[in-house]
């Protein structure tokens, strides 16, 4: 493929549209972005403690980061309906350094939030990665190609948790989001030289855009139900990893490094994306979106045998994150190959609306999981967290 080559949108890619060098470099880059959204997730203890906020806000410092996100998911992801989609990508990572290196200096709660909020914002250039190495496949591979981009996805998902903890353990939180910072606008600059330009066909103003999507959402059964599965398994998910640090601080004394070490268990949840991707491709999504939901509750299920703070527990909270991970990354490859298989022309917009529906029950479960443990423990916030899987199963049931 020619650097820097010009590819249209087009119905039907050619069989070689999207090499396998192309879709290493798409699946690192998501990856990289991606861990933007959880590096504080396993640190709002220490940054909580640094910029003064109290136990039930703590939860606030990956809530704005959601909030943030969810937002870009809705006025950015759009664009690569409408805009070229290499300087779409590299223009919204360019912003997420910035946010990271503010959150770096920042050491008051307000400042640090508002940072947070934007570095949401700039990591939804994973969103509009996705949608683009869909445009690349053909649709005979296209649940396999973005299983693969997924697990890059995945993989920097699961690895941020430890990879933050072993470095505040080592230096301080801010420097992860310095080191971050500076990895971003690398990665920029590497996509700037190395991605293949696409013109998107569509031909309509940025107020067209925006205002067609509750169209497509009151128009398309499928992204609304795709849609609601994910959010029932992905408030469960962010719940589990905002209280988990907590629990394993206050019921087992573990320091940031073995938080860090906890979190590496989250990391076998990689092995979903590809799995689920062929699954979708052999007409298998409906049994793996049933198996996905209940390996979520039987996850939280789990954390229930042993007492507090005995190795049985804690064994069985690393089994809860592999289970919980597992069910949730698995699903959310299910629903891309779904709604990507309506039309190339939304693809993105579909993206937007699929991926903000999930991630403010995602900010939603953050919050609600501080203020849970904050008032009954581990014992509250778990079964809010199996509730929520449960009531996917129902929903599924209907269809």
């Amino acid at each position: 493929m020619t650097m820097n080559a010009t590819i249209e949108t087009v119905p039907a890619p050619a069989p070689d549209a999207v090499s396998q060098r192309l879709t290493l470099v798409l699946a690192a880059a998501c990856g990289m972005v991606a861990a933007n959204i959880y590096y504080a997730q396993p640190l709002i203890g220490p940054i909580s403690a640094a910029l003064g906020l109290s136990h039930a806000a703590a939860g606030l410092i990956v809530t704005m980061t959601q909030i943030g996100y969810g937002t870009g998911l809705l006025l950015i992801v759009p664009l690569g309906d409408l805009v070229e989609n290499r300087t779409l990508i590299c223009s919204v990572i360019a912003l997420g350094a910035a946010a990271l290196l503010a959150a770096a200096f920042a050491s008051h709660a307000l400042p640090f939030l508002i940072a947070a909020l934007f570095i949401g914002l700039g990591s939804v250039a994973v969103q509009i990665i996705i949608p683009y190495a869909a445009h690349l496949a053909p649709e005979a591979i296209r649940g396999r190609v973005v299983g693969n981009v997924s697990t890059g996805l995945m993989l920097g998902i699961m690895l941020a948790r430890p990879v933050s903890s072993f470095v505040t353990a080592a230096l301080s939180w801010h420097a992860v989001f310095f080191g971050s910072a500076a990895l971003m606008v690398a990665l920029a600059a590497a996509l700037w030289m190395t991605l293949p330009k696409r013109k998107p066909v569509a031909r309509m103003h940025y107020g067209e855009l925006l205002l067609s999507m509750p169209h497509l959402v009151r128009t398309t059964p499928l992204l609304r139900r795709r849609a609601l599965y994910q959010a029932s398994l992905f408030g469960a998910f962010t719940l589990f990893w905002t209280v988990a640090p907590l629990q394993l601080a206050s019921a087992f004394g573990f320091s940031q490094r073995g938080i860090a070490l906890f979190a590496l268990a989250g990391v076998a949840g990689v092995f979903a994306a590809p799995i689920a991707g062929r699954l979708a491709d052999r007409g298998h999504s409906r049994v793996a979106t049933l198996v996905a939901m209940l390996l979520v509750a039987v996850g939280f299920l789990i954390t229930y045998f042993g007492a507090a703070g005995s190795a049985l527990n804690l064994a069985c909270l690393v089994a809860a994150a592999i289970a919980i991970d597992f069910g949730v990354q698995g699903n959310v490859v299910l629903g891309f190959r779904a709604i990507f298989g309506l039309g190339h022309a939304h693809r993105s917009r579909l993206n937007g609306l699929y991926m903000a529906t999930f991630f403010a029950a995602g900010a939603a479960g953050s919050a609600l999981g501080a203020w849970a443990f904050a008032q009954g423990g581990w014992t509250l916030a778990s079964g809010i967290g199996l509730a929520l899987p449960v009531a996917g199963l129902l929903y599924a049931a209907t269809e």
